[in-house]
């Protein structure tokens, strides 16, 4: 059964979206909401039948709520959504606005269909996008150092590079324009973030993008989720330090020999051998002591499992960047801010500000903010 909104309308501005929670009968209720969703996103919203249509109307309604869903300015009673007037005016506190309009922004990204009908490939834009996910750490009172999982958005431009291995300049790509997004938390919630994101930017209008990380399970789960299509790159600083402890189980820690197969197998990992390398390890585990022998075969797990997408010499001359350096340093960029000397956080506290950090990381902290408060434009 469709959602009922009681009586009483509330507007509520959503970044330049209205969304009317207004009455309506509790038989139409979900149709009515689709309709309200194509007026506030300005397409055509489509669904296909009762079920989707009941769908976007709990999410529809719940960006409404989310707006503030602990300080009182909706109450959820079963299905039903009950405006809370007094608490509108008092709900909204420092960092809490941008939490709760990123959370209303996140909602709504994951869950309206985009418009069907318009064949979306003739927006296609020359511009290649990428995405790049990675983990942080900062002190939460009461639970100790917690990940913050960060995402960045960012443009991809092509520019001649000093390669420093052959001297030589050559065309390479680079991250731009950097946006990022950050959780504190699962996976799932980062993924959604950064898809957001990637979707206020204008993702599904670029000509190809780019989905960067190190070999973390949870940034490849997200990737195969929200940017499956994308080409999907393990950063080639992470498979390099793989590379090197393996060197040093295989013939000592800082040793020439090491030094010496490292320099080799840089070269293999670098023109897409990663299976070659991994084959290599199992083997050499084969005539080792146990606990090199259990290293040895996690390290050719590693370089096994992110084969294909270890082909550095390709993706380069693609124009692709090879290295996450765009979110590790907005992993540090949240960091100086969260865990300097004697930081510790209430998690609440952490989770107010994170969205502001990010907006002015993203130099976009007018916008909001501006909209929040409708300050007059100069």
């Amino acid at each position: 059964m469709p959602p009922k909104i009681e009586e009483n309308p509330l507007e509520v501005s959503l970044f330049e979206d209205l969304f009317v929670l207004g009455s309506a009968e509790e038989e139409g209720a979900a149709a009515d909401v689709v309709d309200l969703a194509s007026d506030a996103l300005g397409v055509v919203v489509h669904a296909a039948d009762e079920s989707i249509a009941e769908d976007l109307a709990l999410s529809v309604g719940h960006a409404g709520m989310v707006l503030d869903a602990s300080g009182g300015l909706f109450e959820v009673e079963g299905a039903e959504v009950v405006a809370d007037g007094d608490a509108l005016v008092e709900g909204f506190e420092g960092g809490e606005q941008f939490r709760a309009l990123e959370e209303a922004e996140r909602m709504v990204a994951n869950a309206v269909p985009r418009e069907v009908g318009r064949p979306y490939w003739r927006d296609k834009t020359t511009c290649r996008m990428g995405v790049a996910m990675d983990g942080s750490k900062i002190h939460i009172r009461g639970e100790g150092w917690k990940e913050l999982k960060v995402g960045c958005v960012f443009e991809v431009e092509v520019w001649p590079t000093l390669d420093e291995q052959a001297g030589d300049m050559v065309e390479l790509g680079h991250a731009v324009h950097n946006s990022y997004v950050a959780h504190l938390g699962g996976p799932e919630m980062v993924g959604q973030l950064v898809w957001m994101e990637a979707h206020r930017r204008g993702w599904e209008q670029a000509a190809d993008t780019e989905v960067l990380g190190d070999g973390a399970p949870w940034v490849w789960n997200q990737a195969m989720t929200f940017f499956y299509d994308s080409h999907q790159v393990v950063d080639w600083y992470h498979g390099t330090e793989h590379l090197a402890h393996a060197a040093g189980l295989l013939e000592g820690e800082g040793t020439p020999a090491a030094k010496g197969w490292f320099k080799a197998q840089e070269t293999v990992l670098f023109q897409g051998h990663a299976l070659r390398i991994a084959q290599q390890l199992e083997k050499a585990a084969l005539d080792r002591e146990q606990n090199v022998a259990e290293e040895l075969c996690k390290e050719a797990g590693y370089f096994r499992n992110n084969e294909r997408r270890m082909n550095y010499l390709e993706v380069r001359e693609e124009g692709w960047p090879i290295g996450s350096g765009m979110v590790e340093s907005g992993g540090k960029q949240f960091k100086a801010r969260f865990a300097g000397p004697g930081m510790r956080w209430s998690r609440a506290g952490a989770e107010r500000l994170i969205p502001v950090r990010a907006a002015i990381m993203s130099c976009r902290f007018d916008e909001p903010w501006t909209r929040i408060y409708n300050s007059p434009q100069n």
